[in-house]
């Protein structure tokens, strides 16, 4: 396989980025600024599933970016039984997106990985998230000098698992699907997307609690070198 693949294609949240802990910090920063009084480990709980959910709608074009931001903090706080005013909410919202760059927690292992694979392949990036958020993450994170090119949805018009942002971010980087690679953390978005027009795949499970491993499956980032 090794010899064959030339393009690797990263997703950026839950696979290099890590979503879950700055997330996390990110809450606890806005909460405490705006005086707001809840176990925070309560709220993520509540949290975490509804925004894995709203980002699947996203996905499925069944909820606008505006809906995504709003719903998914209304739905949390109803979740532990808070009642948030609509106001205080949308300064939530806006407040979440512009402090979550100000964490950049990478998974253990993406610099040494980093290192390893951009002297041997083509390294790129393909992702959901919101344009002026993937930007400042790559930035702040220091791993955008890694890749060649950046895939966000916004730039296509379509999202992860639509083969045209495969083709488009094949295309811009100029490769072919049969030698290049996609890893990600989400099954339906980076792994059958991609292997569905041709492309190898590794899976993430970064959590170690998928049971169907009809793909290749990695659980830590430095475990690619068993495979690339």
């Amino acid at each position: 396989m090794t010899k064959a693949i030339k393009h690797i294609f990263f997703d950026l949240d839950h696979t290099l980025w890590d979503f879950d802990k700055n997330s996390g910090l990110t809450f606890e920063k806005i909460f405490k600024t705006n005086n707001i009084d809840i176990d925070l480990n309560d709220f993520l709980q509540v949290y975490e599933p509804i925004n894995f959910e709203y980002w699947k709608l996203y996905r499925e074009e069944k909820v606008t970016k505006s809906a995504l931001r709003y719903g998914r903090l209304k739905k949390s706080f109803e979740g532990i039984g808070v009642s948030v005013e609509d106001d205080l909410i949308n300064l939530l919202s806006n407040a979440y997106i512009d402090e979550l760059t100000s964490f950049n927690h990478v998974f253990e292992g993406t610099y040494e990985i980093l290192d390893y694979l951009k002297e041997r392949y083509q390294l790129h990036i393909i992702t959901n998230g919101f344009e002026e958020a993937q930007e400042k993450k790559l930035v702040s994170s220091k791993i955008k000098k890694y890749f060649n090119t950046i895939t966000n949805s916004e730039m296509v018009g379509v999202k992860k698992p639509n083969p045209k942002i495969f083709n488009f971010a094949l295309e811009l980087a100029k490769a072919n699907a049969n030698e290049s690679i996609m890893i990600g953390d989400n099954i339906e978005a980076d792994i059958e997307g991609a292997h569905n027009i041709g492309m190898d795949t590794i899976h993430f499970d970064y959590k170690n609690c998928h049971t169907n491993h009809r793909f290749k499956r990695i659980t830590n980032l430095k475990m690619l070198i068993n495979h690339l």
